[in-house]
């Protein structure tokens, strides 16, 4: 029995609509390519300038030593030494106010644009009078002048690093001088700082390169940080969230209040670690044994929260929304073409469905490529312009006229900016899309309501 040619057109259409979402299929891997191009080129500017940046301090770094005297035996056979252990205090501010402006300064690397950021930021550390405890109650403490460290994750993007007490500039070093967390810099502070019976604030000013985030620990046990950008699109992260917070079309302005009752920084960055020059350091002994330490050292990374320097119209994931509505677009094209050649009797060839196709498919390469070189919103309305002109003239030689030529256009134009609101609104674009399809089914049905499908599908 030979099949009815309805069926025989519409198996074609379909077998058409697999090739085109093979296509679409191809564009969307090209698009992943082109991100991970992107990713590329920010990791090349991150290993040729500097990466992501968080900066842990100012902490102070003492070393102690306490000597006390000893009985060895009794009698005849006492005598008498000298026992001493050495430690190293480490102590946070006990307020810390930070006053930062990032200024923008991106890279390109061939086509694709890397967020790097330069960041200018003035520190005001004040401490409590630091008073390490003695062990034994004959004992005598001696200890070095403190050394003051600052840890940032990529030391290459430091630029400068000035740190005064009072009048005084120091000498900045480079690393922390901590085995543990050996990047950054350091500057002994004088002799008689410690001594004071309240120490002299200690200033610090930075500058610092990085890309696309930046990172701050609250070490003290009051954090008062402000910080200001020429970004508009900050992404706010970490374990704190600003207290206040201002975003405009040219920047934002953002403040964090923490306490050392809402994080514990402060608590597991300070503390004694002991050394002995009669026994080695060990695991043990940094852990927090008995011989060791009085308040264990940080096993893990510190809190910290972030400002991520985000690019919301970023072409390549735009692109690859879009394309996920492909399949969508062309379904819905195919059905108003063939509700054209229904309720108009105009016959359409598989090929002609192919090419229409073929024109939607292509949109989506256009807006890829375009959106590389010109800004995204410019290249969608060329990409969609060109592709609606394309076709209208073709549907107005398909169709039979200019007016139904023109209609179909519309209706094109019509779903390209159903797609651009989809793409703007992304947290709303599960409820408009949802719409936009009950609105084309009650229209094909309100369309159909009085079709003979029996007649259609009746054998000739």
């Amino acid at each position: 029995m030979k099949p009815h040619p309805l069926f025989v057109k519409a198996a074609a259409i379909g077998a058409i609509a697999v090739l085109l979402s093979l296509a679409l299929g191809r564009i969307g891997a090209l698009v992943d390519e082109r991100q991970r191009r992107l990713a590329e080129a920010e990791q090349n500017v991150e290993e040729s300038q500097a990466g992501r940046q968080a900066l842990l301090g100012p902490l102070l770094r003492t070393r102690c030593t306490e000597s006390w005297d000893v009985q060895y035996g009794h009698g005849a056979a006492a005598r008498s030494g000298v026992e001493t252990r050495e430690f190293i205090v480490t102590s946070v501010p006990a307020r810390l106010d930070v006053t930062a402006t990032a200024t923008m300064e991106p890279r390109w690397r061939g086509l694709f644009k890397v967020n790097t950021y330069g960041l200018h930021a003035e520190m005001e550390a004040a401490w409590a009078p630091v008073r390490p405890a003695l062990r034994h109650a004959n004992g005598r403490l001696q200890c070095e002048p403190p050394v003051l460290q600052v840890e940032v994750t990529d030391p290459r993007g430091i630029r400068r690093a000035d740190v005064r007490v009072g009048s005084d500039l120091l000498v900045v070093q480079p690393g922390t001088g901590d085995e543990k967390r050996p990047q950054g810099f350091q500057a002994r502070l004088p002799d008689g700082w410690l001594r004071a019976a309240v120490p002299a604030p200690v200033k610090l000013s930075l500058d610092l390169t990085g890309t696309s985030e930046l990172g701050l620990v609250p070490v003290g046990r009051e954090n008062h940080v402000t910080l200001a950008g020429n970004w508009p699109h900050p992404s706010f992260g970490g374990r704190f969230l600003p207290t206040r917070r201002e975003v405009r079309k040219n920047g934002f302005d953002a403040t964090w209040d923490v306490s050392a009752l809402a994080t514990g920084a402060a608590t597991d960055l300070s503390g004694e670690v002991a050394v002995s020059t009669a026994v080695p350091l060990t695991a043990a002994a940094v852990a927090g044994s008995p011989d060791g330490v009085r308040g264990a050292r940080p096993s893990g990374q510190p809190e910290a929260f972030s400002v991520a320097f985000i690019d919301p119209v970023n072409p390549y994931s735009l692109s690859d929304r879009a394309i996920k509505y492909g399949l969508l677009f062309i379904g819905l094209t195919f059905v108003a073409v063939a509700m054209v050649e229904l309720l108009l009797r105009r016959r359409v060839h598989p090929v002609q469905y192919l090419l229409v196709g073929c024109a939607i498919s292509l949109f989506f390469l256009l807006l890829l490529s375009l959106s590389e070189h010109f800004p995204f919103a410019a290249s969608y309305a060329v990409a969609a312009g060109a592709c609606v002109a394309l076709l209208a003239f073709y549907g107005r030689h398909v169709l039979g006229g200019w007016r139904e030529g023109l209609g179909f256009g519309a209706g094109i134009a019509g779903l390209y900016g159903a797609l651009y609101t989809l793409l703007q609104m992304e947290q709303t674009a599960l409820v408009i899309g949802s719409v936009l399809l009950f609105v084309v089914l009650a229209a094909v049905m309100v369309a159909t309501r009085r079709f003979d499908w029996y007649g259609v599908t009746a054998p000739r």
